[in-house]
C-alpha cells in the first residue's frame, strides 16, 4: 500500500494550527478565552505526535528513495 504523505502532512498541520486558529475565531467572537486554552492543549496532544509521526515517515521514504 502506497503512503499519501502529503496528505498525512496536511492532516499534522491542521492538528497543529488549523483547530487552534479556528478556536480563536470562535473565542473572538463568543469573547470567551478559555477556548483557546483548552484548543492549545490539544491542539499540541493531537498536531505534535502526528508532526513527529510523519516527519518519521518521511525521512524513511526518502531513504527508501534514496537507495533505489
Amino acid at each position: 500500500m502506497k503512503e499519501n504523505l502529503k496528505l498525512a502532512w496536511i492532516a499534522a498541520w491542521f492538528a497543529l494550527v488549523g483547530q487552534l486558529f479556528f478556536f480563536i475565531v470562535v473565542a473572538s467572537i463568543t469573547g470567551e478565552w478559555r477556548y483557546v486554552m483548552w484548543s492549545f492543549l490539544v491542539s499540541m496532544m493531537a498536531g505534535v505526535p502526528s508532526m513527529i509521526f510523519t516527519w518519521r515517515a518521511q525521512k524513511k521514504a526518502n531513504m527508501k528513495k534514496a537507495a533505489h
